[in-house]
């Protein structure tokens, strides 16, 4: 039988929808042939500053360098420690380690695949030259702010929220993401929620000195031209990105709607069929997929990625299956960063909870345009392959 593909992500029914706003703008921004800095990003750093809760926004190159940039203004160098998730995409721990500094890891939540509070206190009592606390908001769902902000306090040290994933998600008190930290670090990567036309940034704070100082350091720590306080890096967001950003901005909430409405589809037919969610063990549910377990209200998941379970016996067969029937998929992360050849030479920790979901987890299609037809076949195809293939005993 012939299948239509079903991607992972897909941008061009998301651009059709938006094609007539953002045509327009792309020319405007080529007519004026201002593309560094000017009015469209001013206008974006404005706008996502109120849609973050945030008093400031700086646009950057990419969501990396949004957290590298938060490094440098915080003074984090050579022999420094930084306290991160392993479970988590290379720039979070990536950034640290170009710096000079060392990643200190943390275990996740098997619940919300976030790190704790008690975790991160946990590993600051072990440090000796704590710099920052980093957690990260995974998949679009926020960490739990208050005990995290508890655990910086005691510390003492800032606290780097890497929201890359998580814009518009809201944490237990209702706050929106990258609102609370010291400052939040944003990806627009086009996969993201809200996504650009290539690589883009943004760093939130409310604190005006800080956002002056990181405004410095994306552009050669530059102020006034060609006089320099500091070293600095070029990573700024063009306005042509910037334009398409701040156009796509009004229609973020009603993505995430679809996003979520999606997921609410996806967790009808898995637990139909016996799955569970991660509040429940692979072991306790008559079929063994976990969906992801939905925080309490205020709180806001944005499903940057929606996120299954199924056992890591049949984990890869299973991707190999949905391949055969041509709908995407992928695994978010299959080696953890504690375990990446180029963080060897760090100290060998135990992280069962980032070993398990790296094992066991697989991520498959969310975005908003996803028919009702599309997200049966993958729940179906899904089913039906762990039905037939769970290991006796499992």
């Amino acid at each position: 039988m012939a299948y239509d593909p079903i991607p992972l992500l897909d941008l061009k029914a998301q651009y059709r929808s938006i094609q007539d706003e953002i045509e327009p703008l792309m020319c405007e921004v080529a007519q004026s042939q201002w593309f560094i800095g000017g009015p469209h990003l001013e206008a974006f750093e404005n706008a996502a500053a109120d849609y973050c809760g945030a008093s400031h926004a700086v646009g950057c190159a990419s969501g990396s360098d949004a957290l590298l940039l938060s490094l440098m203004a915080f003074g984090v160098g050579p022999g420094d420690e930084v306290i991160c998730p392993s479970y988590t995409f290379f720039a979070t721990a990536g950034s640290i380690a170009r710096l000079g500094a060392r990643p200190v890891w943390v275990d996740i939540d098997p619940v919300t695949y976030n790190c704790t509070g008690q975790a991160v206190s946990d590993a600051a009592a072990t440090c000796t030259s704590l710099k920052a606390i980093m957690p990260v908001h995974l998949y679009g769902q926020a960490v739990d702010m208050c005990n995290m902000l508890t655990a910086a306090k005691e510390a003492g040290v800032p606290l780097i929220e890497d929201a890359a994933q998580a814009i518009g998600s809201r944490d237990a008190c209702g706050k929106p993401t990258g609102s609370r930290g010291d400052v939040g670090c944003f990806s627009f990567f086009p996969s993201k929620n809200l996504g650009g036309f290539g690589d883009g940034g943004m760093i939130t704070t409310n604190n005006a000195t800080l956002a002056a100082q990181l405004k410095r350091l994306r552009n050669h720590g530059m102020e006034p031209k060609y006089y320099h306080q500091e070293v600095g890096m070029n990573s700024r967001l063009d306005a042509m990105q910037a334009a398409v950003l701040n156009a796509k901005l009004p229609h973020l909430d009603s993505w995430a709607v679809g996003r979520s409405q999606n997921a609410d589809d996806y967790d009808r037919m898995f637990h139909a069929a016996g799955g569970g969610d991660t509040r429940s063990s692979l072991n306790d549910v008559t079929l063994p997929i976990l969906t992801p377990a939905r925080p309490a209200s205020p709180s806001k998941h944005v499903f940057n990625q929606y996120v299954i379970r199924v056992p890591a016996a049949i984990r890869d067969d299973l991707r190999t299956h949905l391949n055969e029937k041509k709908i995407g998929h992928d695994v978010y992360y299959p080696v953890p960063l504690h375990a990446q050849e180029c963080f060897k030479s760090l100290p060998v920790v135990s992280l069962p909870n980032t070993d398990q979901a790296a094992a066991e987890s697989i991520a498959i299609p969310i975005y908003t345009e996803l028919t009702a037809e599309q997200r049966a076949r993958v729940a179906e195809t899904i089913i039906e392959f762990v039905r037939t293939h769970v290991p006796v005993g499992a």
